[in-house]
Formats: C-alpha cells, sequence, structure tokens
C-alpha cells in the first residue's frame, strides 16, 4: 500500500495531526454554531482535508483545496445561471469540472474537489424552490468550505510554531521505529 509522507502512522506525526484536528473542529464548531441554519460538517471536512502535521504537505492542501472550491463553485454557479435548473444540469456541470480541471487548471492534488463543489452548489439549487435561494444557499456552504481550508491551514501553521517536528520526523524519511513513537 502506497502512503504518503505524512500519513498518521504511529508517532509525533499521528500525535500532531490529532491535535490539529482536535483544535481546528473544536473551533469551527463553536464559531458556526453561532450562526442560525449553518451546519459545520462541510467546514470541518474542509478543515480536516487542509490540515497537515508538516507546513509543506498543509500548504500544498490548501493551495489545491482553495483553487478546486472555487473552479468547481464557478463552474456549479455559471451552469445555474445559465443552464436553469433542470435535473439533467448536474451531469453536464460534472462533466464540464473534470474536463476543465483537467486540461485548463491542472492542480492534481485535491482535483476531485472541483466537481464535489460543482454537485453542492448545483444539488443547493435543486433542493429550493427558487434559483436565487438555491444560489445563496450554495454560497453559504461553499463560504463553510473556504472558512474550513483556512482554519485547516492556520492550524496548521501555528502548531508548526508550537510544536515544531525535527526535519527528519517524516515517515519517508526515517520510518516508524521506536523513537518514532514519542
Amino acid at each position: 500500500m502506497a502512503i504518503g509522507a505524512s500519513f498518521p502512522h504511529p508517532g509525533r506525526i499521528a500525535w500532531r495531526f490529532a491535535a490539529n484536528v482536535f483544535i481546528g473542529s473544536t473551533f469551527v464548531w463553536v464559531v458556526l454554531r453561532e450562526f442560525e441554519g449553518v451546519n459545520p460538517i462541510w467546514a470541518i471536512a474542509a478543515m480536516v482535508a487542509s490540515t497537515d502535521p508538516q507546513m509543506d504537505v498543509a500548504t500544498r492542501m490548501f493551495r489545491s483545496r482553495i483553487i478546486n472550491v472555487f473552479v468547481g463553485a464557478l463552474v456549479g454557479l455559471a451552469f445555474v445561471l445559465l443552464g436553469g435548473s433542470g435535473e439533467w444540469m448536474l451531469p453536464f456541470a460534472l462533466v464540464a469540472t473534470v474536463l476543465i480541471s483537467s486540461y485548463v487548471v491542472r492542480v492534481p492534488t485535491m482535483w476531485r474537489q472541483a466537481p464535489i463543489t460543482t454537485a453542492l452548489v448545483i444539488a443547493s439549487v435543486l433542493s429550493k424552490q427558487s434559483t436565487s435561494t438555491g444560489i445563496e444557499v450554495a454560497l453559504h456552504k461553499v463560504a463553510e468550505v473556504f472558512f474550513g481550508c483556512v482554519v485547516g491551514f492556520v492550524v496548521s501553521w501555528m502548531m508548526s510554531r508550537l510544536w515544531p517536528l525535527p526535519e527528519s520526523s517524516g515517515p519517508a524519511a526515517k520510518g516508524p521505529d521506536k523513537d518514532d513513537r514519542a
């Protein structure tokens, strides 16, 4: 099984990732519960996907996720505004998003976030009685995802300053041994 450089092996990386997730999810939950009608699950999922104990990985995940969320939101909104609110719009919008991601944007990390966001936008519109209400709900959900991404990145950055990992703490650098099980 292939694993990435920051896959949470037993040891410092796992504990740091767990701390990042605890701090980030607590912050997202506390902040978003103050807003009526907001379900923090999208923000928490985005936060988990955007945090990492290693800042180079967190930076790559954050950048990729933000770009792909932006692409998915734009394509979804374009299809809604130009194509109406028919159910058959969804598969065509997803195909367009995949092709735009593959041939234009070309950010391979987290590229699936673009069609997921497109589906989120269009499903929000299809579930509402009016297009404008659906667009408003979709934009709120996309904002929640952006918020979660920012929180994940900020928590990763703060934790890298407060609890730095040794340079060689990545599994690719030294493998899981007794010293890494701190």
